[in-house]
């Protein structure tokens, strides 16, 4: 049974901050990803794989996968970061069965019908109806870019913005 240490949103999934900053943050030797369309694409794949540090077990499993094998053996051994690229993907994932009980959102950018609410995060109005009701389901939703940040809890950064 893996240690889940970290649950994160960012959208650019494994990149600088995760690799240099979260896996020493946390102490994790394996990054799962969880993503759909990634999951299928053997080239992006070995592109995400290589970006990890040296020494860090890399994963990149559809939404289906990963919840089978949350259920069967708890996503297998070591200490790990979970990321997903997007809030739709996490809610999916933890309403098919990984229960997970904290999420980080921690990159989103901009595009149309999204607004900024935290720092450089964007959400669009569905974000934060998932969000919601992940956050009614039990999960604590915390918004942090870098460990050095103070975290902001998710309804203290949703009351100040209007959908």
């Amino acid at each position: 049974m893996a240690d889940v240490a970290l649950v994160r949103i960012d959208s650019r999934l494994i990149h600088g901050q995760v690799a240099t900053k979260w896996l020493k943050q946390v102490q994790a030797n394996r990054i799962v990803v969880i993503d759909n369309s990634l999951a299928k694409d053997p080239f992006m794949k070995k592109v995400y794989t290589m970006a990890a540090p040296p020494g860090t077990a890399v994963e990149i499993l559809d939404v289906a996968t990963a919840v089978s094998s949350w259920k069967r053996e708890h996503l297998g051994a070591g200490k790990l970061i979970v990321l997903f690229k997007d809030v739709a993907t996490a809610a999916s994932a933890w309403k098919e069965g990984f229960k997970f009980s904290a999420l980080q959102v921690g990159g989103l950018g901009g595009a149309p019908g999204r607004k900024t609410v935290y720092q450089n995060i964007t959400l669009s109005a569905e974000d934060v109806k998932q969000l919601d009701e992940m956050a009614k389901g039990g999960v604590s939703i915390t918004f942090q870019t870098i460990p050095e940040d103070k975290p902001a809890t998710f309804e203290s950064v949703i009351e100040k913005v209007q959908f």
